[in-house]
């Protein structure tokens, strides 16, 4: 199961699964970006995310893992948030998603974390069997543009 580091050239593929995986989560109506600022971000002089993409044999990206470096003050030392795992439908079951994690695990000596809707009993009951489990006792807060002071 090839896995790879998602290049300029890929752009188009992973707009393709982010808005894939928009749709699965039922919130298509809130994917906006702009294609060519999508693209700075991930590609540009100072990327601030990274996609580690799965592909077929043949090539054909199927799956991706978007993701960027944090840092612990607790352990000192810096991890990995996956801020979008996502394989298609066609390709799950092969073991994709977990090559993808298995990846990001390696790239860090310190925490893998991610969020999960509370609904996608599928994702929670395959994340909870690769060990992971929920963190309990802490609250995720959102601060958008354009709130009030």
């Amino acid at each position: 199961m090839p896995i790879r580091d998602a290049r300029a050239e890929d752009l188009g593929a992973v707009a393709a699964l982010i808005r894939a995986l928009a749709d699965y989560e039922h919130l298509g109506h809130e994917v906006t970006f702009d294609l060519d600022t999508l693209g700075h971000w991930l590609f540009g002089p100072t990327p601030a995310a990274r996609v580690t993409l799965a592909t077929t044999e043949a090539g054909d990206v199927v799956g991706m893992a978007l993701w960027y470096v944090t840092f612990s003050t607790f352990l000192g030392r810096p991890g990995i948030w996956l801020e979008d795992l996502f394989v298609r439908p066609e390709a799950r079951g092969g073991g994709l998603g977990r090559s993808l994690l298995d990846d990001l695990r390696r790239r860090t000596d310190g925490r893998v974390e991610w969020a999960v809707l509370d609904w996608n009993a599928p994702s929670i009951a395959f994340y909870e069997a690769l060990g992971a489990r929920p963190v309990t006792g802490w609250t995720r807060y959102r601060w958008l543009p354009g709130s009030p002071d």
